[in-house]
């Protein structure tokens, strides 16, 4: 189970209806605002440039080439 709640005057608040039994142990980590959150690119750049062998119209024929529909 994971939830996400938000810390008031230093106390963890979690969403309305959330109910763990007490001595539950819990993992607390801050998780990092929308300014601090990687882009897309850094988190996929480990897979950036490993495929050489595509065709190059494919994103704009990628129906074509998953489903088969007609080349735009």
């Amino acid at each position: 189970m994971s939830v996400i709640g938000i810390v008031e005057d230093g106390k963890v608040v979690l969403p309305p209806g959330t109910q763990l039994a007490t001595g539950t142990r819990v993992r607390i980590e801050p998780l990092p605002t929308a300014a601090q959150a990687p882009s897309l690119a850094q988190t996929l750049k480990e897979y950036i440039g490993i495929f050489d062998d595509l065709p190059p119209d494919l994103a704009r024929n990628h129906d074509h080439y998953i489903h088969g529909t007609s080349k735009k």
